[in-house]
C-alpha cells in the first residue's frame, strides 16, 4: 500500500501603506526626532497595524519614508479611509505647516520568495 502526502502551504499576502515625505533641509533633524519619538507609535497603534518601519532614502536624503504592515489588503485600504488617518494626517498638517510635501500608496505582496 502507497501513502502520498501533500503539503499545502498557504501563504497569506500581506499589504502595506507606504509614506513618502519630502522633508526640507531645515526640518530634517526635528522630523526625524518627532517620528521617533511619537508618530510612529500613535500610526502604528491607530491603524491596528501589524508592524510599522521606517527611514531615510539614501539617494535622496530629504525622502523619508514609512512602511505600515497589514494582514491584508482589506484592512490597508479601510485605512486610507479611516478615522485614525484623517486624525493623523491633521496633527501632521497641524505640526508641520504644509512644509513637508507627502505621497501613500497601498501596496499587496502577490509573491515572496526567501532563500534557505
Amino acid at each position: 500500500m502507497s501513502i502520498s502526502v501533500i503539503v499545502i502551504r498557504v501563504f497569506k499576502m500581506v499589504a502595506y501603506i507606504i509614506v513618502r515625505s519630502n522633508v526640507p533641509d531645515i526640518d530634517i533633524k526635528n522630523f526625524d526626532n518627532w517620528y521617533e519619538t511619537e508618530h510612529l507609535d500613535d500610526a502604528l497603534n491607530g491603524f491596528s497595524a501589524v508592524s510599522a518601519s521606517r527611514g531615510w532614502s539614501v539617494d535622496n536624503p530629504n525622502s523619508h519614508i514609512a512602511i505600515y504592515e497589514f494582514q491584508n489588503l482589506t484592512d490597508a485600504k479601510g485605512i486610507l479611509e479611516s478615522n485614525a488617518l484623517k486624525r493623523l494626517m491633521d496633527e501632521f498638517d497641524l505640526r508641520w505647516d504644509g512644509k513637508i510635501v507627502r505621497t501613500r500608496e497601498v501596496v499587496e505582496v502577490v509573491q515572496q520568495l526567501k532563500n534557505n
